[in-house]
């Protein structure tokens, strides 16, 4: 045991810097929270759209003509056996009540299916009214369409107008329900970890005021730099604070209750554990925030704004659990553990616990361990099987909102592509050559004239497939070429289906392009941390496999337990980031560990008590952030549940098996060579019986 030394050399957590930090950081913190001000939402669909789109221009251009400067609000009406003449008269009625709703005063006559058992009424609604204005008119579209309307018929409000507003009510308290049950998730955690009435009030207090920090530099980015976010984005960026700022709270707090056994001054232990952890816990947040900033390359403006965002979070995240953590941590002194306050000379019951067994198991038996960790990720990752990616419109969402059963029903009536019509602008010079080349398209059955001025013209085509098939994006690639074909005509091709197409091709691209730069900045972080090529080859190979596996397993748990039809198309390229930069997180706490222990140990000893050491704090962690992107389930949107439910099963199997069974054995079938080319027992050997903490100082 070590006694204090009273050097005056201890950091901002010292006897008198921890009052400063606090006072500092309560400030800051203030200063956020008051002047932050409030989210600013884009709403032109057209910043949307992935950079570059055609779908994008179609929709600039297509806001130069009367028709883009509307917001249909589509009523859909049916009737299971066909509407009758009482029902016909009632949409009628309700086309003469609602022309006062609609932007010119004048809706366009209903439209009845060709069965006769659907009918749809179109109402343009002004563009330019904020949401809640929008609410209201929708609100009151939907009441006078039910209004008097016979028995046994129904009437549903879907269309852009429909959407917006139903998008705006599930969301509507979502992000507050999310932070309430990621806190309390985390809080029954930190209980559970240190079985301390209050030790786990100080992680969660820093932790949380360092999200709502976040949130607030985030909405100051919204309206200062143009950064375009939604509440999904947010509810990511406020798990990524979470997730990653308690697991670097649980690391500092593990490496301080180490030093507390050994100094008997708390100050000096936590410099100590600060000095210890601090590599480790910039190594694992540097890794995650270059990951994350690596997405300003994506071409899809909800991916770069993901990705600055939780940039953001996580250097946040980081600051509050390196600089404000400590100062808290030392202000209450060791009674914070109560009852199970470590004390000064104790012995260390993790080099005898559960881990240090697995360990020793493991460096018995290295080849059967790696070999069945190896066909366990190899068995789930044949889950990947026909895979498909690619949500409708209509199956973003969890919640049956009445947007989407009218749009089913509208599609059941009419033919594919009248629900989704093609959306043509051209110059208006060449608008009768350019729906003469889309006519000549096969799988184009109808192109209907649309509203123009002096300068362009709009057309919308009808297609035969269905809408999101690949019938219709190989149509619609037809009909593009044919259309830009065209001399003088400037034409460009837009709308629901083009806008998907677009998104999809985006997406492919994202992932080819950013994929690999994921996977380039974790490498160069490793070769910097660990200054061992095969070390740094080999943790990235894990990774990559437990990726593999934990996509595999959560598409087959999608197909045949969630009913889902598909993958989200940001869900390959979000999961993969999130799984494998945090995920090499474990990978780093362990084996710097390590690192420090072969000096005494070698390879296979250094790994086996890194093991004990690290095992306990790891698993919490791991345990942890596994829950807390389950909590993203809260939110509405499949794609969030998709991305919840592969990085959290990701980070399990990462936390279970590739940290606790298949890297101990693989680097204790290495050995020395796992270090190569440095030797990290080439460094002076630590006096017998003490501990790795104090190695540099002995």
């Amino acid at each position: 045991m070590r006694r204090a030394e009273h050097s005056g050399s201890v950091p901002l957590a010292g006897r008198r810097g921890k009052w400063a930090v606090l006072a500092l950081a309560i400030v800051v913190s203030g200063l956020a929270l008051a002047f932050g001000g409030a989210t600013r939402v884009n709403t032109d669909p057209a910043a949307a759209l992935p950079r570059g789109a055609e779908s994008s221009e179609a929709i600039r251009l297509q806001q130069r003509l009367p028709s883009g400067r509307v917001t249909p609000a589509l009523v859909v009406y049916s009737r299971d056996g066909g509407l009758t003449a009482q029902d016909r008269q009632a949409v009628a009625d309700d086309a003469g009540r609602m022309a006062s709703l609609a932007a010119g005063g004048r809706v366009v006559p209903p439209v009845f299916a060709p069965r006769g058992d659907v009918a749809l009424l179109t109402v343009p609604l002004p563009g330019a009214q904020p949401l809640a204005g929008l609410t209201r008119t929708v609100t009151t579209i939907r009441a006078e369409a039910r209004d008097g309307l016979p028995a046994g018929a129904k009437a549903e409000v879907t269309g852009p107008a429909g959407f917006s507003v139903d998008l705006a009510a599930v969301f509507d308290g979502a992000n507050l329900t999310l932070l309430a049950v990621t806190a309390s998730v985390v809080a029954l955690l930190l209980l559970l970890t240190y079985r301390s009435p209050w030790l786990w009030l100080v992680p969660l207090a820093v932790i949380g005021t360092a999200d709502q920090v976040a949130a607030k530099i985030v909405a100051i980015l919204t309206r200062t730099t143009g950064l375009t976010v939604d509440d999904s984005t947010l509810g990511i960026t406020s798990v990524l604070v979470f997730g990653a700022g308690t697991n670097y709270a649980l690391l500092l707090i593990a490496r301080y209750r180490e030093e507390l056994r050994l100094h008997e001054d708390r100050h000096e232990a936590m410099a100590r554990a600060v000095g210890s952890a601090a590599p480790a816990i910039l190594a694992s947040s540097a890794t995650v925030t270059l990951a994350l900033g690596g997405l300003v390359f994506a071409l899809s403006p909800g991916t770069r704004a993901i990705g600055l965002a939780g940039a953001v979070g996580i250097v946040t995240a980081v600051c509050y659990a390196l600089l404000v953590l400590p100062a808290a941590l030392v202000l209450f002194g060791r009674g914070l553990f109560w009852p199970f306050a470590p004390v000064a000379g104790g012995p260390d019951p993790t080099r005898t616990g559960l881990w240090a067994r697995v360990g020793g198991a493991v460096a018995r038996r290295p080849l059967a361990a790696a070999v069945a960790s190896v066909l366990v990720l190899a068995v789930l990752t044949l889950g990947v099987a026909g895979v498909r990616s690619g949500l409708s419109q209509t199956e973003q969402f969890r919640d049956r909102v009445e947007a989407i059963t009218g749009q089913e029903t509208l599609e059941k009536g009419f033919p594919a592509g009248i629900a989704q019509p093609v959306v043509i602008v051209s110059r208006a010079s060449a608008a009768d050559r350019v729906r003469a080349a889309a006519l000549a398209v096969p799988g184009v059955v109808r192109v209907n004239p649309g509203d123009r001025t002096a300068e362009y013209a709009r057309a919308d085509a009808v297609l035969t497939a269905e809408p999101g098939s690949a019938a219709g994006f190989a149509t619609l690639r037809a009909l593009r070429e044919a259309v830009h074909a065209v001399p003088g005509a400037d034409a460009v091709v837009g709308g629901q289906q083009a806008s998907d197409l677009d998104e999809r091709e985006a997406a492919s691209r994202d992932q080819r392009l950013i994929i690999p730069l994921v996977l380039a900045i974790v490498l160069i972080v490793l070769l910097a941390l660990l200054r061992s090529v095969v070390a740094a080859v080999t943790l990235v190979l894990t990774v990559i496999a437990s990726f593999a596996a934990s996509f595999g397993a959560g598409w087959f748990a999608f197909r045949h337990l969630f009913g889902f039809p598909a993958l989200d198309l940001a869900v390959p390229l979000l999961s993969f980031l999130f799984l494998v930069a945090l995920g090499i997180d474990y990978n780093i706490f362990l084996t710097t560990r390590a690192r420090e222990e072969t000096a005494e140990h070698g390879a296979a000893g250094g790994i086996v008590t890194a093991l004990a050491v690290t095992g306990g704090v790891i698993t919490s962690a791991g345990i942890l952030l596994a829950s807390v992107f389950a909590v993203l389930g809260v939110l509405p949107l499949i794609t969030l549940t998709q991305i919840g439910v592969i990085v959290g099963f990701g980070v399990l199997l990462d936390t279970l098996l590739v940290r606790s069974v298949l890297v101990p054995a693989l680097v204790t079938l290495l050995g020395d060579r796992f270090w190569w080319p440095g030797d990290p027992g080439r460094r002076a050997s630590r006096p017998p019986g003490l501990p790795s903490a104090d190695r540099a100082r002995a």
